[in-house]
């Protein structure tokens, strides 16, 4: 309990205290009806407790009288926040009026914000966004270059992101990694609860944190289309390497059968040899029968003619033999430089498969460095 005299001493110094008191406050007395004095600090003066001003039933001021006991309220005015309490004082035993006190409720978050809030907007290399909110609106915001997203402004319902309020409904940190269609972006945010000072299990707001992950956004996208490439180059590789294969299968056939003909000529000229042996040795009947049928005279001149045929056919013969020896002496040759060129591109296809071989291994390996590029930017 405090007397009369006492609240009219506090106002020789409240005058000089009202500045010194971080956020500002107001003080006044009342009689049982009215405001009869009051001071305020320049942020917090208002009209509404100029001296006269009648005591309101919902006031702190009043209820103190009514209970005769001190009374602390908070109460909003002109659209801020403040805790007001009322402290009967007495004359004798009767209860003569009230000191009273207000001071804007302001939790240190809330005053420290604007101090803080822009030096770590500027922190991150891509910028950052943070705010403060009551349970229903944005109270405070800060953007910074890179990132401050325009409809997010104070005032702004929280309501349109659900880790503002599973924050306030759970009481914990949320934090959270989307995808917002609207900026084309990806966003790590967090959001941690404000509890109330006095009551440290009543939570009155949030305060957010949100970062954007541009770069993270960049290198998805760039591993997106770096792996769709080289699925569509491997799938091309895959299908050069099929073609490779095959042609390397056709030309081991090829070559097969180009030494295949060289065989066929070698026996065709083996041939060729024993025919030329027979025309010879027939050669040589011929001429025997004919000394024989010059021997016989008149008897053995139609025996002459024969043989005389048998000599030519035999010289025709050995004619065509050359000849055909010839044309197999050059396929010999064309078959040999084919039996070369085939050795030389059947080296070439199998160094082309191998070839490609190693470049659809290198573009697997590749492939699976997109990935891991896909998922160091989901980390980032």
């Amino acid at each position: 309990m405090i007397t009369q005299d006492f609240a009219e001493s506090f106002k020789e110094f409240a005058a000089t205290l009202v500045d010194l008191t971080p956020g500002g406050v107001r003080f006044w007395t009342t009689d049982l009806e009215k405001v009869t004095w009051q001071v305020s600090s320049k942020i917090s003066e208002a009209d509404a407790l100029a001296v006269g001003t009648k005591l309101l039933s919902s006031g702190a001021a009043y209820q103190a009288i009514q209970k005769k006991s001190t009374v602390t309220l908070d109460l909003t005015a002109y659209g801020t926040k403040a805790i007001t309490a009322a402290v009967p004082f007495f004359e004798g035993p009767e209860i003569a009026g009230t000191l009273c006190v207000a001071y804007p409720k302001i939790h240190p978050i809330e005053s420290a914000f604007p101090l803080f809030a822009p030096m770590m907007a500027e922190m991150f290399p891509e910028g950052a966004f943070l705010w403060l909110s009551d349970l229903e609106m944005l109270t405070a915001r800060q953007g910074s270059k890179p990132y401050d997203p325009p409809d997010e402004q104070v005032g702004a319902s929280i309501s349109r992101y659900e880790e503002n309020l599973q924050a306030i409904r759970d009481k914990k940190i949320i934090t959270s990694d989307k995808y917002y269609e609207k900026y084309d972006i990806n966003i790590r945010m967090s959001v941690a609860p404000v509890f109330d000072q006095r009551d440290k299990n009543k939570v009155i707001g949030t305060f957010g944190l949100a970062l954007p992950k541009m770069l993270a956004t960049k290198l998805k996208i760039m591993s997106d289309n770096l792996s769709r490439q080289l699925e569509e180059s491997a799938a091309v590789i895959q299908e050069l390497a099929a073609s490779a294969t095959e042609i390397n299968f056709n030309q081991q056939h090829l070559n097969e059968n180009v030494k295949n003909v060289f065989l066929i000529s070698e026996e065709i000229n083996n041939i060729l040899g024993f025919i030329k042996q027979i025309a010879d040795e027939t050669k040589m009947l011929g001429l025997n029968a004919a000394i024989e049928a010059a021997r016989a005279g008149d008897v053995g001149r139609g025996f002459g003619v024969v043989a005389e045929e048998i000599r030519k056919l035999s010289d025709d013969s050995r004619e065509t033999v050359s000849k055909i020896r010839a044309l197999t002496d050059k396929i010999e040759d064309a078959v040999g430089q084919a039996e070369k060129n085939s050795s030389l591109t059947l080296n070439a296809s199998e160094n082309q498969a191998a070839a490609t071989e190693e470049v659809s291994a290198s573009l697997n390996e590749i492939m699976n460095l997109a990935g891991k590029l896909a998922r160091m930017a989901q980390k980032v």
